[in-house]
């Protein structure tokens, strides 16, 4: 099961730096001209979990195997993508494919780093991505219903459930809003599938000069405060990191990396802040699997019942599933690992409806 966060920005706003910096690679070329990013780069990216480090500890493993999140850069958009504009048909595809939007905004001033847009504004480069994104919908959406309504008035049932749906879509979408704004309760699996860009959640990352990430300068950057009053309006996600810092930490080795970060007055790196953000914002969930071979971390979504929890790492697991055994992290840790857990009375054995938790340990009992 992989989850997939799509970088996306205007031009030279600092996006594929900040791609380069989370996945400690270089590529994704980042160079002072639009559309230096051609094609979509992808890096799956370790999530930093500390819980891991403990149960490795407590359970005398071998090794660590932290789960992973999927980044993807792709190429910058500038006005008319909707209609073709740039690279904008290609753009609109790619983000198609994303389970959710890192929207990287520009909130600093360089004379040295040209913008398409020739200010720095980022809440018109907000404005400018997100009618794109709702142009494509709307257009998408009209043409759909056209062919639906053919359907429905010869009688077929599906097609009248499809233009219910669309209906609410459809006039928040007109009204300049994006189709997550609508109120349909109940169905959000079914307008999942409809593939519209303006549903997937979405995370604001301000992207900050070097002398205004660290001690308390972001919180008076004029232009963080404007996302963030927009964020909190739209219930969306909000990060401040400076790219190029990033860039910095991403190249020195891990043992230095925490001592970096402190001189600046930071305690985590932007990584840390993005993949947090970006659990929250999908609404992910970790368990873990603890043996004398390795601890390894497993990423569901909330609300994941246990055999489908086991199908994340077989699908034997869950064909045949059983049972599963389920220790939390907390008594886990307490008790010494997973004998003074049972001990204790702390394990249990959970059923086909359990819901896992988020830091459970696991051992599924199956059979093929």
């Amino acid at each position: 099961m992989g989850f997939n966060c799509g970088i996306v920005g205007l031009p030279n706003v600092g996006k594929s730096t900040l791609f380069n910096a989370l996945t400690a690679t270089v590529g994704a070329q980042a160079a002072n001209y639009p559309f230096c990013t051609i094609e979509p780069n992808v890096g799956r990216v370790a999530v930093p979990d500390p819980r891991l480090e403990i149960l490795c500890k407590v359970g005398k493993s071998q090794k660590i195997l932290p789960t992973s999140l999927e980044f993807v850069d792709i190429a910058g958009l500038v006005r008319g993508a909707s209609k073709g504009e740039g690279l904008g048909n290609q753009f609109l595809a790619n983000i198609r494919e994303v389970d959710a939007i890192i929207h990287v905004l520009r909130c600093f001033e360089n004379g040295d780093v040209t913008h398409v847009e020739g200010s720095v504004d980022p809440l018109r480069d907000a404005e400018i991505i997100e009618t794109e994104l709702m142009l494509s919908d709307l257009e998408s959406l009209e043409k759909r219903v056209v062919n639906w309504e053919k359907r429905a008035k010869g009688g077929d049932r599906l097609s009248k459930e499809q233009l219910e749906l669309a209906a609410p879509l459809l006039e928040v979408l007109r009204e300049g809003k994006p189709a997550r704004a609508a109120k349909v309760e109940g169905k959000e699996k079914e307008i999942n599938q409809l593939q519209l860009l303006t549903t997937k959640p979405v995370l604001y990352v301000c992207n900050v000069g070097e002398d205004e990430i660290s001690g308390e300068a972001e919180t008076v950057n004029p232009f963080v405060e404007k996302v963030r009053a927009k964020a909190l309006e739209e219930k969306a996600g909000i990060v401040v990191v400076s790219a190029a810092i990033e860039a910095e930490v991403s190249q020195l080795p891990l043992e230095d990396r925490a001592e970096f970060l402190s001189d600046l007055g930071l305690s985590q790196s932007g990584l840390d802040q993005v993949i947090a953000a970006g659990y929250q914002l999908l609404g992910l969930r970790t368990y873990f699997t603890v043996g004398p071979k390795e601890t390894r971390a497993w990423t569901i979504t909330e609300g994941t019942k246990a055999p489908q929890a086991a199908a994340v790492i077989h699908n034997d697991f869950e064909r045949g599933f059983i049972a599963c055994e389920a220790i939390a992290y907390k008594d886990y840790v307490e008790f010494n690992g997973e004998v003074g857990a049972k001990e204790a009375g702390k394990a249990r054995i959970e059923g086909k409806e359990y819901i896992v938790a988020d830091g459970d340990i696991l051992h599924f009992r199956f059979n093929v």
